[in-house]
């Protein structure tokens, strides 16, 4: 089936899909907007709007107790039950309680997909992900994530790469820049330790706009995700879009099963708390392997990370489903 197919239904009409109930790290938008260059008839719906990633079609921006709340969510789901074929759920999260939404979804003929994250599943068991089998598929966005839900189907999270202009900075001394979304489960301690004592800036990128916070990104020289996840997050694949070296600890599976998929080698700096002031000064000392680490890191995320395949693997999913 070709792309063009997979973006319409019979009779023609295109795809309609709801991507909902949140905008997390701004993945559901990037995927709405490259699915609508597809052709397909794609929204997101929101619970309410996220003060960094407020970008969505519809917030429902709830108000009151528990049982307004859910008012709200019901009305929401009854005017889109009508003109949705899919509804792609993210973080765990459904319109209305899971033990109603998925028997309406099936008595109705209506096509669901759940889609984590990271933080929703990370050291979750099975009994406690159970839930996301009453959808039809299951997507995580790595292998390293495929741990805890080993079904699912593996789609990176994609980027507009034309809002991303690698270019190397001209700072008097490197610029290393980390910007965790929370310091405990980044390892940001680690990070501030590493870098005492180094011949280079530490700049902490933390509660910017995301607009902001991509520009200070596109002034560092070398980028530090995080140390405890075992992968890489977008912090990371923003940076890589600029051509900077990015270092983060990566599981050797997962970076053995991402090659292997993609056919491409994981530039990314492995680097624990333990070696990460080793990867740093090697990279602080050595202007050129960060170029060339950078150069290899764009073209990484060109074949990975970039949203319009990103687009391309959710219509292959919603055509098998």
């Amino acid at each position: 089936m070709t792309k063009a197919e997979n973006s319409t239904r019979a009779g023609g009409r295109p795809l309609r899909v709801v991507h909902c109930p949140v905008n997390t790290a701004g993945v559901p938008w990037q995927n709405v907007q490259a699915l609508r260059r597809r052709g397909v008839d794609a929204r997101l719906v929101v619970f309410e709007r996220y003060a960094l990633h407020p970008e969505a079609d519809w917030s429902l921006d709830r108000h009151g107790g528990f049982a307004r709340r859910q008012l709200t969510q019901w009305r929401a789901l009854l005017r889109l039950l009508p003109h949705t074929d899919v509804f792609h759920f993210y973080f765990g999260l459904t319109l209305v309680p899971q033990s109603l939404q998925f028997p309406i979804l099936r008595a109705t003929r209506k096509k669901s997909v759940f889609h984590y994250l990271g933080s929703d599943i990370r050291g979750k068991t099975p009994e406690q992900l159970a839930f996301g089998k009453k959808a039809a598929a299951e997507v995580v966005g790595s292998y390293d994530a495929v741990r805890w839900v080993p079904e699912a189907d593996v789609i990176p999270p994609g980027i507009d790469l034309s809002r991303y202009e690698p270019g190397s900075p001209e700072n008097p001394r490197p610029v290393i820049l980390h910007a965790p979304s929370s310091r405990r489960r980044k390892g940001t301690e680690h990070v501030l330790a590493a870098c005492e004592g180094l011949d280079a800036e530490l700049e902490l990128v933390e509660g910017l706009h995301h607009e902001e916070a991509r520009e200070r990104y596109r002034r560092a020289d070398v980028v530090v995700d995080q140390l405890n996840a075992g992968w890489y997050g977008l912090l990371a694949i923003e940076a890589m879009a600029l051509g900077k070296p990015v270092l983060t600890f990566l599981h050797d599976e997962a970076v053995r099963r991402t090659e292997e998929a993609f056919g491409t080698r994981v530039p990314v700096v492995n680097a624990s708390k333990e070696t990460l002031r080793d990867r740093l000064a090697e990279l602080v000392a050595d202007p050129e392997r960060r170029r060339r680490i950078g150069a290899e890191s764009r073209a990484y995320v060109e074949q990975v990370h970039d949203v319009e395949q990103v687009a391309d693997r959710l219509l292959t999913l919603y055509a098998r489903l």
